[in-house]
């Protein structure tokens, strides 16, 4: 294998290596908080709101409150927001920040590119 080509391997372990505070390391705790990282940044690429609520239930196999403690850890370390809605002022959407969005934008990037 040519050495200027980055394997998946190689990528996951760069992706290790970075810092334990980085997005790439709080989401990949558990598939729960890689599975709301996907949910989040989809319903964001879709252009479509996505409550707290509706994220907890959509969560394979978490409990409601394992659910809160994941969304709460995200937003304390600025990979999400919450925003109330305009329509009723105790639901709560989740919103990527800009950061955390151009850091999946830049993974997405590097892992198109990835060649065997």
């Amino acid at each position: 294998m040519p050495k200027e080509k980055k394997t998946l391997l190689d990528f996951w372990e760069d992706q290790m290596r970075q810092s334990h505070t980085a997005s790439n390391y709080f989401f990949r705790k558990s598939p729960s908080h890689y599975h709301m990282m996907l949910l989040v940044m989809s319903a964001h690429k879709q252009n479509k709101k996505l409550s707290v609520e509706e994220l907890k239930t959509k969560l394979f196999k978490t409990s409601r409150p394992k659910s809160a403690l994941i969304i709460t850890e995200a937003c304390e370390k600025g990979f999400f927001r919450l925003e109330k809605t305009s329509t009723d002022q105790r639901v709560k959407n989740i919103i990527p920040s800009d950061s955390f969005i151009r850091e999946f934008n830049e993974y997405l990037h590097t892992l198109k590119n990835i060649s065997y």
